[in-house]
Protein backbone atom coordinates (compact mmCIF):
# COMPACT_ATOMS: atom_id res chain seq x y z
CA UNK A 1 0.00 0.00 0.00
CA UNK A 2 1.47 3.50 -1.16
CA UNK A 3 1.57 5.88 1.76
CA UNK A 4 -0.26 9.24 1.06
CA UNK A 5 2.12 12.41 0.96
CA UNK A 6 1.93 13.96 4.30
CA UNK A 7 0.46 17.53 4.90
CA UNK A 8 3.93 19.32 4.79
CA UNK A 9 5.05 17.47 1.79
CA UNK A 10 1.58 18.52 0.38
CA UNK A 11 2.73 22.36 1.29
CA UNK A 12 6.42 21.96 -0.18
CA UNK A 13 5.15 20.80 -3.52
CA UNK A 14 2.33 23.65 -3.67
CA UNK A 15 5.24 26.27 -2.80
CA UNK A 16 7.25 24.79 -5.36
CA UNK A 17 4.86 25.33 -8.23
CA UNK A 18 4.10 29.00 -6.99
CA UNK A 19 7.63 29.26 -7.03
CA UNK A 20 7.66 27.82 -10.73
CA UNK A 21 5.11 29.95 -11.90
CA UNK A 22 6.66 33.06 -10.62
CA UNK A 23 9.42 32.48 -12.16
CA UNK A 24 8.09 31.74 -15.78
CA UNK A 25 6.12 35.40 -15.22
CA UNK A 26 9.15 37.02 -14.22
CA UNK A 27 11.24 35.62 -17.47
CA UNK A 28 8.63 36.31 -19.51
CA UNK A 29 7.46 40.66 -18.40
CA UNK A 30 7.91 42.47 -21.85
CA UNK A 31 10.53 45.19 -20.77
CA UNK A 32 8.56 48.41 -20.70
CA UNK A 33 8.49 50.73 -23.72
CA UNK A 34 9.79 54.40 -22.61
CA UNK A 35 8.32 57.37 -24.14
CA UNK A 36 11.00 59.19 -26.73
CA UNK A 37 11.40 62.52 -24.50
CA UNK A 38 12.35 60.30 -22.02
CA UNK A 39 15.07 57.98 -23.93
CA UNK A 40 16.13 61.22 -25.21
CA UNK A 41 16.82 62.85 -21.99
CA UNK A 42 18.42 59.48 -20.75
CA UNK A 43 20.70 59.22 -24.27
CA UNK A 44 21.80 63.15 -23.80
CA UNK A 45 22.96 62.71 -19.98
CA UNK A 46 24.82 59.62 -20.77
CA UNK A 47 26.48 61.91 -23.71
CA UNK A 48 27.01 64.13 -21.01
CA UNK A 49 28.91 61.68 -19.05
CA UNK A 50 31.18 60.43 -22.16
CA UNK A 51 28.80 57.16 -21.55
CA UNK A 52 28.57 57.07 -25.87
CA UNK A 53 27.81 53.30 -25.48
CA UNK A 54 25.27 54.02 -23.25
CA UNK A 55 23.61 56.73 -25.28
CA UNK A 56 23.61 55.18 -28.30
CA UNK A 57 21.66 52.25 -26.88
CA UNK A 58 18.83 54.90 -26.09
CA UNK A 59 18.77 57.33 -29.03
CA UNK A 60 19.23 53.74 -30.91
CA UNK A 61 15.75 52.78 -28.82
CA UNK A 62 13.98 55.90 -30.49
CA UNK A 63 15.08 55.50 -33.72
CA UNK A 64 13.76 51.42 -33.73
CA UNK A 65 11.00 52.00 -31.50
CA UNK A 66 9.68 55.53 -32.29
CA UNK A 67 10.42 56.51 -35.77
CA UNK A 68 8.00 58.69 -36.63
CA UNK A 69 8.66 61.22 -32.98
CA UNK A 70 9.58 64.89 -33.79
CA UNK A 71 12.87 62.89 -31.65
CA UNK A 72 13.85 60.59 -33.96
CA UNK A 73 15.75 62.59 -36.35
CA UNK A 74 17.73 63.80 -33.86
CA UNK A 75 18.13 60.98 -31.78
CA UNK A 76 20.14 59.55 -35.40
CA UNK A 77 22.07 62.45 -35.58
CA UNK A 78 23.16 61.90 -31.79
CA UNK A 79 23.82 58.61 -32.53
CA UNK A 80 26.66 59.61 -35.23
CA UNK A 81 27.94 62.13 -32.58
CA UNK A 82 28.25 59.62 -30.11
CA UNK A 83 30.35 57.77 -32.51
CA UNK A 84 32.38 61.22 -33.38
CA UNK A 85 33.16 62.28 -30.26
CA UNK A 86 34.80 58.37 -29.27
CA UNK A 87 36.93 59.02 -32.35
CA UNK A 88 35.24 56.15 -34.48
CA UNK A 89 34.81 58.48 -37.65
CA UNK A 90 34.16 55.89 -39.95
CA UNK A 91 31.50 54.99 -38.11
CA UNK A 92 29.95 58.44 -37.49
CA UNK A 93 30.35 59.31 -40.96
CA UNK A 94 28.09 55.95 -41.90
CA UNK A 95 25.29 57.67 -39.35
CA UNK A 96 25.71 61.64 -40.94
CA UNK A 97 25.18 60.19 -44.03
CA UNK A 98 22.13 58.22 -43.20
CA UNK A 99 20.49 61.49 -41.73
CA UNK A 100 21.25 63.64 -44.65
CA UNK A 101 20.04 60.65 -47.07
CA UNK A 102 16.25 60.90 -44.64
CA UNK A 103 16.56 64.38 -43.93
CA UNK A 104 17.87 66.69 -45.85
CA UNK A 105 16.08 69.78 -45.41
CA UNK A 106 15.71 69.17 -41.45
CA UNK A 107 16.33 72.29 -39.26
CA UNK A 108 19.65 70.44 -37.83
CA UNK A 109 20.55 69.30 -41.31
CA UNK A 110 23.37 71.59 -41.46
CA UNK A 111 25.11 70.92 -38.50
CA UNK A 112 24.84 67.02 -39.86
CA UNK A 113 26.68 67.96 -43.02
CA UNK A 114 29.32 69.87 -40.39
CA UNK A 115 29.89 66.76 -38.38
CA UNK A 116 30.17 65.28 -41.68
CA UNK A 117 33.13 67.13 -43.17
CA UNK A 118 34.50 67.29 -39.48
CA UNK A 119 35.06 63.90 -39.55
CA UNK A 120 37.36 63.68 -42.26
CA UNK A 121 38.59 66.96 -41.17
CA UNK A 122 39.62 65.39 -38.59
CA UNK A 123 41.49 62.52 -39.77
CA UNK A 124 43.98 65.05 -42.22
CA UNK A 125 47.28 63.32 -42.52
CA UNK A 126 50.66 64.72 -42.63
CA UNK A 127 51.37 66.74 -45.83
CA UNK A 128 53.90 64.37 -46.76
CA UNK A 129 50.91 61.40 -46.88
CA UNK A 130 48.31 61.17 -49.07
CA UNK A 131 45.43 63.78 -48.76
CA UNK A 132 42.45 61.64 -49.79
CA UNK A 133 40.88 62.71 -46.31
CA UNK A 134 41.76 66.64 -46.86
CA UNK A 135 39.98 66.29 -50.29
CA UNK A 136 37.13 64.50 -48.72
CA UNK A 137 36.26 67.06 -45.92
CA UNK A 138 36.91 70.08 -48.69
CA UNK A 139 33.96 68.51 -50.66
CA UNK A 140 31.92 68.19 -47.53
CA UNK A 141 32.14 72.01 -46.04
CA UNK A 142 32.27 72.83 -49.87
CA UNK A 143 28.66 71.04 -49.94
CA UNK A 144 27.81 72.87 -46.32
CA UNK A 145 28.48 76.46 -48.19
CA UNK A 146 25.81 75.27 -51.13
CA UNK A 147 23.03 73.57 -49.68
CA UNK A 148 22.83 75.66 -46.35
CA UNK A 149 24.51 79.13 -47.87
CA UNK A 150 22.11 80.57 -44.44
CA UNK A 151 23.82 78.45 -41.86
CA UNK A 152 25.76 79.64 -38.91
CA UNK A 153 28.25 76.87 -39.42
CA UNK A 154 29.67 78.73 -43.04
CA UNK A 155 32.03 80.74 -41.58
CA UNK A 156 33.81 78.48 -40.19
CA UNK A 157 33.64 76.39 -43.51
CA UNK A 158 34.96 78.70 -45.56
CA UNK A 159 37.73 78.78 -42.94
CA UNK A 160 38.64 75.36 -42.82
CA UNK A 161 38.34 75.20 -46.50
CA UNK A 162 41.25 77.40 -46.87
CA UNK A 163 43.22 75.26 -44.51
CA UNK A 164 42.12 72.29 -46.50
CA UNK A 165 43.14 74.11 -50.10
CA UNK A 166 46.42 75.04 -48.05
CA UNK A 167 47.18 71.45 -47.27
CA UNK A 168 46.70 70.05 -50.50
CA UNK A 169 48.74 73.07 -51.94
CA UNK A 170 51.89 71.62 -49.04
CA UNK A 171 51.19 68.23 -50.66
CA UNK A 172 51.98 69.15 -54.45
CA UNK A 173 55.34 71.73 -53.70
CA UNK A 174 56.08 68.51 -51.24
CA UNK A 175 55.85 66.33 -54.68
CA UNK A 176 57.32 68.97 -56.57
CA UNK A 177 60.09 69.21 -54.28
CA UNK A 178 61.19 65.07 -54.37
CA UNK A 179 61.22 65.57 -58.50
CA UNK A 180 63.75 68.06 -58.17
CA UNK A 181 65.87 66.05 -56.18
CA UNK A 182 65.14 63.13 -58.56
CA UNK A 183 66.23 65.00 -61.16
CA UNK A 184 62.90 65.59 -62.82
CA UNK A 185 62.20 68.88 -63.94
CA UNK A 186 59.55 68.67 -65.87
CA UNK A 187 57.39 66.41 -63.52
CA UNK A 188 58.13 69.57 -61.07
CA UNK A 189 56.59 72.04 -63.06
CA UNK A 190 53.90 70.32 -63.43
CA UNK A 191 53.32 70.17 -59.93
CA UNK A 192 54.09 73.78 -59.43
CA UNK A 193 52.57 75.34 -61.85
CA UNK A 194 49.39 73.55 -61.02
CA UNK A 195 50.31 74.90 -57.64
CA UNK A 196 50.44 78.72 -58.92
CA UNK A 197 47.09 78.15 -61.14
CA UNK A 198 44.87 76.09 -58.83
CA UNK A 199 45.70 77.32 -55.49
CA UNK A 200 46.89 81.11 -55.73
CA UNK A 201 45.88 82.36 -52.48
CA UNK A 202 47.80 79.58 -50.40
CA UNK A 203 50.89 80.32 -48.18
CA UNK A 204 53.37 78.14 -50.04
CA UNK A 205 52.74 80.46 -53.22
CA UNK A 206 56.30 82.32 -52.66
CA UNK A 207 57.88 79.62 -51.96
CA UNK A 208 56.28 77.24 -55.34
CA UNK A 209 57.11 80.45 -57.34
CA UNK A 210 60.85 80.45 -56.40
CA UNK A 211 61.05 76.93 -56.78
CA UNK A 212 59.61 77.53 -60.21
CA UNK A 213 61.79 80.02 -61.34
CA UNK A 214 64.67 77.81 -60.21
CA UNK A 215 63.70 75.05 -62.54
CA UNK A 216 63.19 77.37 -65.31
CA UNK A 217 66.79 78.17 -64.79
CA UNK A 218 67.80 74.90 -64.87
CA UNK A 219 65.82 74.32 -67.88
CA UNK A 220 67.28 77.25 -69.70
CA UNK A 221 64.14 79.28 -69.07
CA UNK A 222 65.97 82.78 -68.33
CA UNK A 223 62.93 84.71 -69.49
CA UNK A 224 60.07 82.94 -67.55
CA UNK A 225 62.66 82.17 -64.20
CA UNK A 226 63.23 85.53 -64.33
CA UNK A 227 59.81 87.01 -64.70
CA UNK A 228 58.88 84.72 -62.06
CA UNK A 229 61.42 86.27 -59.68
CA UNK A 230 60.31 89.73 -60.51
CA UNK A 231 56.85 88.59 -59.75
CA UNK A 232 57.81 86.96 -56.30
CA UNK A 233 59.66 90.38 -55.24
CA UNK A 234 56.77 92.37 -55.88
CA UNK A 235 53.82 90.71 -54.98
CA UNK A 236 55.52 89.02 -51.93
CA UNK A 237 58.66 91.30 -51.39
CA UNK A 238 57.88 90.88 -47.70
CA UNK A 239 58.43 86.77 -47.00
CA UNK A 240 61.80 85.13 -47.17
CA UNK A 241 61.44 83.86 -50.73
CA UNK A 242 60.49 87.48 -51.99
CA UNK A 243 63.99 88.63 -50.00
CA UNK A 244 65.83 85.56 -51.99
CA UNK A 245 64.02 86.48 -54.91
CA UNK A 246 65.23 90.21 -55.09
CA UNK A 247 69.16 88.80 -54.45
CA UNK A 248 68.51 85.84 -57.34
CA UNK A 249 67.45 88.52 -59.92
CA UNK A 250 70.82 91.12 -58.77
CA UNK A 251 72.92 88.07 -59.54
CA UNK A 252 71.54 87.85 -62.46
CA UNK A 253 72.28 91.27 -64.08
Amino acid sequence: MVASPTPLARIAVAALLVLAGGCGWLRNAPTPILPPDELYQIGENELVKKRYDEARQNFRRIVERHPNSTQAPRARFLIGEAFYREGEFAKAIKEFETFLSFFPRHQIADLVQYRLAMSYYDQMKPVEQDQGLTVKAMEHFRKLIKDYPESRYATDALAKIDVCRGRVAQKELWVAAYYVNQGNPTAARQRLELIVRDYPRTLVIPETLFLLAEVNFADGRNAEAVGLLRRLSEEFGHTEFGRRAVQRLRAQR
